[in-house]
């Protein structure tokens, strides 16, 4: 080679983009110090990582160097030419190709950096190939490499070469073909030109991995088969990126294999396969065969759908899309693929497809740990899996009906949808051009050290971002500039795909019911109840019909709801009954007309419309509610403190409903005003409930909170009108006494009101006629009687229900008793079921000093001096055994009944009033009307072991959740659990069970309360 001069002025080391302190020494000794080197260090001053570039070209030279003479037959040995490195120096020089080529892969790729390093002869690949090679030309050069012949006649070859010289043949060999394919992928970096369009590249590697299936299977042949003739048919069909064609530089290839016949010949061939082609080129996945890994690893076609017929999965179909012959026997692959095809276009009517489809999206969320969600861009937030996870699904969705959707390329099956008017046109053009980007970045990042990888580098590395920003082609005018464009692209590729699921799914169904946009493709109405089935909609003709109604005419209104209906739908699909929750929005839409504050609030707050959604279409409870308490609305929005639902002081609304109930004379509209008020209360409440704002304890404080002040306002209402009435003052003070779970401060939704109403004559002035016990009793008699009436009457309102049964001699008895008549009966009469009722009795309305001195009355009866007597605490076993059969309802599950069955709540507090009634005589601690905080003091005192404790309040508050949660998603009060299907799921949802599979929360109910229940048959002997 002639010596090139040395004269002229070269750019700086700074210039060239080389940091490093020994760049210089580097340059010098490559021999690239003068002016003829211009044209090599601008190029290498262009490459992603010049700094990379240089050491390994280094490397190389090194290798080249201690080669010595050309050897080898260009089969990745040194082959060095003449000269050792002087051979590729002049190549540089003079062949521009080349050098982009080479200076672009060894500033990308340590791992292909390394093989050159290793193998240096290989740059001559990059000279020698002025295009790529073809699929059967690949295919050809790997089978060489181990010489491998036919075999047989199934498509098999035979290699002469096996063992390690095998897997390193390949090896080599396979690094060769992607050290090309990646110098041509990243040369536009260094030339600016033109590069290989995305999919060239896929569908490039794809033809790669399907050639490396074969030479493995061809090694496989060699190992287990001797001398043997294999006349087995054995098919390798790929799955996933590799069966559509669109694979990346590093990937898993997921395959199937289908035998004729399946024995341990070619389960051997397989497995050896798979060993094979692990160690020579990529990780080769049998995993999503027929029962996973656990199933056999080779089955026949007829083994093959026969389990799918009967056995697989969605998730099983949704692989099936893409399975395409790689190696083997094509023939059989191709019969397989033809045969499982038209079972994939048919999934989608499959019972359990949408809960199938969301758990698997929930579970593909969940597999990106929170705080890289951001930089994970297969898996994480706005990622290629959201676009391959929502083209997939529209593809099962539509492909029954139209067969221009059977394509296992992604972006092609993009086209097509969108060609098809299933997606939106513009939508697809923008989603293309964003997964493009997005698996280029993914590509680049696998380049890097030959590693399977997703992850973007971390916002503040700017070093390793300006690196992807050059690998990717991203141009600016500044060193810094480069990384926040990257970035810039980034964010905005990302929150484009974010939006995807409801621009892909439910923008067609908008402009199918609008005439927004006249030059839009529809859907037709078959094709919109098809998509609405497969998002969940059970009802799709119906809910057509709400999207008609919500959008008619071209009014604001119905410009705003077009605008929104798509991510208002998404997330009612989330919930358990998205029919149910869109009738509720329509109808809530409606009632709103007059209300322009709606829509807008809908429109300007993102957490709020969720919310809302979200609620709607887990509640049957809630909907009427907010039809009539419109304002709770606002109180879905974010404060400054966080969500409005939670910001809200029980004492202040008790005040608040007391006294807008005192602004009225009338008692009717005092209990009208009241009722208003507990309205939006159970509105709140119901609806934090819902979105797991609210604990269990908050719940029953805030619903008890809200029943005392109700009751307290119309009792008030009541003696105040009476008195305007009668012109007389109350011949009697009266007191409202708290039983039960309204006592407790434990009220669920469906509860009711358990009182005793109590009087007192009132005491004249000396010298003055006081009432006497029987007038005081006719009067008290006729308020109670007038309160429990203005309560209960008929109305839209949950349920006012006041039940004064607990009462002496029950229904039997009088309504009201002096203080004196409640002594002399208890004293005389009362039953251990009625002392036992007495230890949740507390005051909760009418005149505090009467109702103070009734507890302490009846405290001589509920905690009597000794404690109870063995006769006593038999009589209670006695009680609790007949409750436990008799007052089950017929046909009722003792397993799930939440208030009677086994570890149900009366379990629980049937335990706990027995250890009061047995020590509360001798520890004040146990003097409490709350079930909970009574276990919290029986585990203080020592009367049960922590963990016995433990097991009782979980659950009582398991019970209680599951309580609250039927009334929630029926809408009515309801004790017992469902036992399977839809509604089920709607209890668990309203529970706060946000497992894929309700039938666990079940499961966890049943293991809780059958450990309660064993601590309770402890207690009670």
């Amino acid at each position: 080679m002639p010596a090139r001069t040395t004269r002229g002025r070269i750019p700086s080391t700074g210039r060239l983009g080389l940091v490093e302190a020994h760049a210089a020494e580097d340059l010098a000794e490559l021999g690239w110090t003068g002016a003829d080197d211009v044209a090599v260090l601008w190029a290498l001053s262009r490459a992603p990582d010049a700094g990379l570039a240089l050491r390994t070209l280094v490397r190389i030279k090194e290798a080249l160097d201690a080669s010595g003479p050309a050897r080898g037959d260009g089969d990745g040995g040194a082959e060095s030419g003449p000269g050792g490195w002087g051979a590729l120096d002049e190549a540089l020089h003079s062949d521009s190709r080349l050098r982009a080529r080479l200076l672009s892969v060894i500033g990308s790729s340590t791992g292909l950096g390394d093989h050159l390093a290793h193998f240096p002869g290989s740059w001559r690949r990059l000279a020698a190939a002025p295009e790529l090679p073809g699929r059967a030309e690949i295919r050809a050069d790997l089978l060489a490499a181990v010489d491998a012949v036919p075999e047989g006649g199934h498509g098999l070859h035979r290699a002469a070469v096996t063992g390690p010289e095998a897997v390193l043949a390949l090896r080599i060999r396979y690094r060769d073909h992607l050290l090309l394919l990646a110098a041509v992928d990243l040369a536009p970096t260094i030339e600016n030109e033109p590069g290989l369009e995305f999919r060239a590249v896929g569908r490039h590697l794809s033809d790669l991995a399907d050639a490396a299936l074969a030479a493995a299977l061809s090694v496989a042949v060699a190992t287990v088969c001797d001398e043997e003739t294999v006349q087995a048919r054995l098919a390798v069909v790929a799955l996933g990126k590799c069966g559509a064609r669109e694979l990346n530089y590093v990937s898993d290839v997921d395959v199937v294999f289908v035998a004729e016949p399946a024995d341990a010949l070619t389960a051997r061939l397989a497995g050896e396969m798979i060993r094979i082609g692990s160690s020579a080129f990529f990780e080769v996945d049998a995993g999503l065969r027929p029962e996973g890994k656990q199933g056999a690893l080779v089955r026949t076609l007829d083994s093959h759908l026969a389990y799918y017929r009967r056995w697989a999965k969605t998730w099983e179909f949704q692989a099936l899309l893409k399975a395409r012959p790689a190696a083997g026997d094509v023939e059989l692959g191709r019969e397989y693929a033809a045969a499982v095809g038209p079972m994939v276009w048919t999934a989608s009517q499959r019972e359990d497809f949408v809960p199938e489809v969301r758990a698997m999206r929930r579970r593909v969320e969940e597999l990106v740990p929170a705080d890289v969600r951001e930089r994970e861009i297969k898996l994480g937030t706005g990622s290629l899996r959201d676009v391959e996870f929502a083209v997939q699904l529209l593809q099962m969705v539509h492909g029954r009906a139209d067969e221009t959707l059977h394509s296992k390329s992604t972006l092609n099956a993009l086209a097509q949808l969108s060609a098809g008017g299933y997606v939106g046109r513009g939508d697809a053009a923008q989603l293309i051009e964003s997964y493009v980007f997005l698996r280029l970045l993914e590509h680049r990042l696998q380049l890097q050290r030959l590693q399977r990888t997703h992850m973007l580098p971390p916002p503040g590395d700017a070093e390793a971002l300006r690196w992807l920003a050059r690998a990717a082609h991203v141009r600016s005018e500044t060193r810094r500039g480069i990384v926040d464009e990257l970035q810039r692209q980034i964010r905005r590729h990302s929150q484009h795909i974010r939006r995807l699921h409801a621009k892909l799914f439910y923008r067609p169904l908008l402009e199918s019911v609008t005439q927004i946009d006249s030059e839009a493709l529809r859907l037709s109405p078959e094709a919109a109840e098809r998509q609405l089935a497969a998002l969940g909609y059970r009802a799709p003709r119906n809910a057509l019909g709400h999207l008609t109604a919500l959008t008619k005419g071209a009014t604001r209104k119905g410009r705003i709801q077009s605008l929104m209906l798509p991510t208002l739908l998404e997330w009612l699909g989330e919930t358990p009954d998205p029919d149910a929750g869109l009738l509720a929005y329509r109808t809530l839409s409606e009632a709103m007309t007059d209300h322009p504050w709606f829509l807008r609030t809908l429109r300007d707050e993102g957490a709020l419309a969720k919310r809302l959604m979200l609620v709607l279409g887990s509640s049957r409870y809630i909907p009427d509610l907010l039809l009539r308490a419109p304002d709770v609305v606002h109180m879905y929005a974010d404060g400054a403190s966080g969500p409005k639902l939670l910001a809200v002081d029980y004492t202040v609304v008790a005040q608040g409903l007391t006294r807008s109930a005192a602004r009225h004379r009338s008692p009717e509209r005092a209990i009208a005003a009241a009722r208003s008020l507990r309205r939006a209360e159970l509105a709140r409440v119901a609806s934090a409930d819902v979105l797991g704002m609210l604990e269990v304890r908050q719940v029953c404080r805030a619903l008890s909170s809200v029943w005392v002040s109700v009751l307290e306002a119309a009792l008030h209402a009541v003696t105040r009108a009476d008195a305007a009435e009668s012109g007389l003052p109350a011949p009697a003070r009266i007191a409202v006494i708290g039983m039960g779970r309204l006592g407790g401060g434990e009220l669920g939704y469906g509860s009711d009101a358990d009182v005793l109403f109590v009087c007192d004559p009132v005491r004249g002035e000396p010298g003055t006629p006081s009432p006497s016990d029987a007038e005081a009793v006719r009067w008290a008699s006729g308020i109670a009687d007038r309160v429990r009436s203005l309560l209960t009457r008929a109305s839209v309102d949950p349920p006012l229900e006041v039940d004064a049964d607990l009462r002496p001699e029950g229904r039997s008895g009088p309504l009201v008793r002096t203080l004196a008549s409640y002594q002399a009966y208890y004293r005389k009469w009362a039953e251990s079921w009625e002392v036992q009722a007495l230890l949740r009795a507390t005051t909760v309305a009418g005149d505090a000093d009467l109702g103070l001195r009734f507890l302490h009355m009846i405290d001589e009866f509920r905690y009597p001096p000794g404690g109870i007597d063995a006769d006593t605490v038999l009589q209670i076993r006695r009680m609790k055994a007949r409750v436990d059969s008799e007052r089950l309802p017929r046909g009722a599950d003792p397993a799930t009944h939440t208030k009677l069955g086994r570890g149900g709540l009366a379990d629980i507090e049937w335990t706990v009033q027995l250890l009061q009634l047995k020590h509360a005589h001798e520890n004040l601690e146990l003097r409490g009307t709350s079930t909970l905080e009574t276990l919290e003091a029986i585990e203080r005192i020592g009367l049960l072991e922590a963990e016995d404790v433990h097991m009782l309040t979980e659950s009582w508050l398991l019970a209680t959740r599951a309580r609250n949660a039927i009334v929630l998603a029926r809408g009515k009060a309801g004790d017992q659990i469902p036992g399977t299907g839809d509604q089920l799921a709607a209890v668990a949802y309203a529970a706060g069970w946000r497992g894929d599979d309700a039938g666990e929360f079940l499961d966890h109910y049943l293991r809780v309360t059958r450990r309660a229940r064993a601590v309770v048959d402890r207690v009670f002997g």
